[in-house]
């Protein structure tokens, strides 16, 4: 592969307001793509509608802003048109979990090699605040001034019932994090969903703070790796351990719990049971909110599947163009 800069990947000036997450996941996309080294021209960005889908206007790749709800349809084709382009697909939770939830639990179902991002602000910023499906319960907001009688969705709920096989979460303020699970993804083959919590700063500002500077990530966050203890705490002082069918936290040096007692992370372990548990932390339970990837396991991808089919089909015909075809009727020779 070429050696790219951030830089080979820009394009446009960004017209999101001043603050906005979307500035910030851009840039680390801009630099994931580059530490990848896929080609812009071997790059495909599809999005819907809103605020966060605007992104492939800034981008030096193909790109297409499609209708709303619709962006994994319109990547599932592009990725099995052209299997040779890395796609990546950018929803916001409104655009992404309402009208287009049907797109993306089948997108994770059929495990198409496609890079989904879900830009999480817990609001509808492009159509001036109404309430998303991933608003909490209670939320005031133009469309439910007394409080949503709802309960929202969990993106990560939504993409292990699917049968999802990859999952990770970043803050869009922290630019490492973030580059690293993107990074991750495009590893991954087949259909990975990385969460990107970031705020709205006009309509909904301030949804994701204890996790939105590097104070809050240190007191309020876990960073999950492979194969390592799930440790955490300002001082790494705190750890996960399982009680019963769930998690509990420890701390260590306490009650004879030393490091060895702590849950080592599984990110690859086909049983999703504790890795939908971490998943699922930091909803004002005592937990911290689970960082990095989460769920990462191998499985046969869609687009692979239908290209091998179409090889197996075509080598089972007598005829293998649109010529070959016509010869294969009766034939007329007119003089």
């Amino acid at each position: 592969m070429s050696e790219y800069t951030a830089q080979d990947f820009k394009k446009g000036q960004p017209r999101w307001c001043p603050g906005c997450g979307d500035h910030f996941f851009l840039a680390s996309l801009h630099k994931a793509m580059a530490e990848i080294g896929v080609a812009p021209c071997d790059t495909a960005v599809i999005s819907g509608i809103g605020c966060s889908s605007r992104l492939p206007h800034y981008m030096a790749t193909y790109g297409m802003n499609t209708i709303h709800g619709r962006a994994a349809a319109i990547a599932t084709g592009v990725k099995v048109a052209n299997p040779n382009l890395t796609v990546w697909q950018v929803s916001g939770d409104g655009d992404g979990l309402a009208i287009g939830g049907n797109h993306f639990i089948h997108a994770n179902r059929r495990n198409i090699n496609l890079n989904m991002i879900l830009l999480n602000n817990r609001i509808y910023g492009l159509t001036k605040g109404q309430y998303s499906p991933t608003s909490p319960r209670g939320f005031v907001s133009k469309s439910s001034p007394y409080g949503t009688v709802e309960d929202p969705f969990r993106p990560a709920e939504l993409c292990f019932g699917a049968r999802g096989h990859f999952f990770a979460r970043a803050v869009a303020t922290d630019a490492p994090g973030t580059v690293e699970i993107l990074k991750a993804a495009y590893e991954h083959q087949g259909s990975s969903v990385c969460e990107i919590l970031q705020n709205c700063v006009i309509f909904n500002n301030g949804t994701h703070d204890g996790v939105y500077d590097k104070n809050g990530r240190a007191k309020n966050a876990i960073y999950v790796k492979h194969g390592q203890p799930l440790i955490f705490g300002e001082n790494n002082e705190y750890g996960l351990m399982q009680e019963g069918f769930g998690l509990k936290v420890v701390k260590i040096g306490e009650n004879g719990i030393t490091e060895k007692d702590i849950l080592v992370h599984d990110a690859h372990c086909e049983d999703n049971t504790l890795q939908l548990k971490l998943a699922l932390m930091g909803n004002g339970d005592g937990f911290p909110v689970a960082l990095g990837v989460i769920r990462d396991v191998a499985a046969p991808t869609y687009d692979d599947a239908v290209t091998a089919q179409i090889e197996e089909v075509k080598g089972m015909k007598k005829y293998h163009s649109f010529a070959e075809l016509l010869e294969t009727n009766d034939i007329w020779e007119v003089k």
